[in-house]
């Protein structure tokens, strides 16, 4: 087995679980021990951080590093997984319970800065990896096992919007660890009276590692060797 230790920023392309990007770096690697600091959902894209050899533990450290993320949000319809992969449910504008009128850019900077700003708390997605008595929660909802989930406090340190033409909403976000987008945007749809699902997810960065420098998986050679990896500073 090759003797590697490093770091390998990768651009994980849509479709590609976390652990699949994890299982061909380990593969061309020749084997060596590999892990991620920090999961990406399967239609996300960008910075997934792997840690090779030695440096696996020290993932714990690069897990609570800052993360930043683009996300375009449609805000006409929830749906069950709060990305487009699930079931869509349309919010009609004047409907009951919902907004009259598509809220403007300037409601919408409100909002973000009054409720999703700082410490905040936040229901985790039930299509999510995280556990609920021992169990992955997606794993209990594709059995149509729908667990609950309690809000956590996470710090979301920015949010800004780069876009918005009803009813899509793009923004960048810089947030702390444990954060999870899809969250943001049903949350930010039930405050707004609308809808809320992500149809984009891009990280960006992940501590020092941005998205300028990661590897895209068509250029990562079918061998990977140690110049390939950085080292953990």
């Amino acid at each position: 087995m090759p003797d590697l230790h490093g770091i390998l920023a990768i651009d994980k392309p849509a479709g590609f679980s976390s652990m699949k990007a994890v299982a061909i770096v380990r593969r061309r690697a020749g084997g060596v021990r590999t892990g991620h600091a920090g999961t990406l959902d399967p239609l996300a894209t960008g910075v997934l951080v792997l840690a090779l050899g030695k440096c696996t533990k020290q993932l714990a450290g690069l897990m609570a590093t800052e993360k930043r993320y683009l996300t375009t949000i449609d805000l006409s319809a929830f749906t069950d997984t709060d990305d487009l992969e699930g079931t869509r449910m349309e919010v009609p504008l004047g409907s009951a319970g919902a907004a009259t009128v598509a809220p403007t850019r300037a409601e919408i900077d409100a909002v973000l800065a009054a409720k999703f700003t700082g410490d905040v708390l936040q229901r985790p997605p039930v299509f999510s990896a995280m556990k609920v008595g021992g169990r992955r929660a997606y794993k209990m909802a594709r059995k149509g096992q729908m667990p609950e989930m309690h809000p956590r406090p996470v710090t979301i340190h920015s949010i800004a919007v780069t876009d918005y033409r009803w009813p899509l909403l793009s923004l960048d976000i810089h947030c702390a660890k444990g954060t999870y987008v899809r969250s943001i945007a049903r949350e930010l749809g039930g405050v707004l009276g609308t809808g809320g699902h992500c149809t984009m997810i891009r990280r960006t960065a992940v501590g020092s590692f941005t998205i300028d420098k990661a590897i895209s998986m068509d250029a990562m050679p079918e061998v990977i060797t140690q110049e390939w990896l950085a080292a953990l500073q």
